[in-house]
């Protein structure tokens, strides 16, 4: 019997593979099965106080923000939990309460 690897988000033992991907079904995490780390891309991002950033972090908007295409802003202070890294100028992918899924520069955030 084939023993699969545990979820890298929530070290779930329940994952399963779906095509070329392993899924896990407690935090919905999903990972590439041919990768042997997400760690190993050496995607570096700090926040605005220098302070090292990781996926599933939560941060704070240390500034307030207009949102392109609508007439609200973000708050400063406003919280957003689990957030992805991704390559890029906006390199925090996020979904904000309020807002929706939305990208972020890391020098607007602190970690929390």
């Amino acid at each position: 019997m084939q023993t699969l690897p545990h979820c890298p988000q929530c070290n779930s033992e329940y994952t399963y593979e779906d095509h070329n991907m392993f899924v896990c079904p407690e935090c919905a995490h999903e990972w590439d099965m041919n990768a042997a780390s997400e760690d190993d891309d050496g995607l570096i991002v700090k926040d605005a106080n220098g302070n090292l950033l990781s996926d599933g972090d939560s941060v704070t908007v240390i500034k307030d923000l207009k949102v392109k295409g609508s007439s609200s802003m973000l708050k400063i202070g406003t919280k957003v939990k689990n957030i992805r890294l991704v390559e890029g100028d906006h390199n925090i992918d996020c979904k904000i309460d309020g807002f929706g899924p939305m990208k972020l520069k890391s020098e607007f955030v602190k970690k929390s």
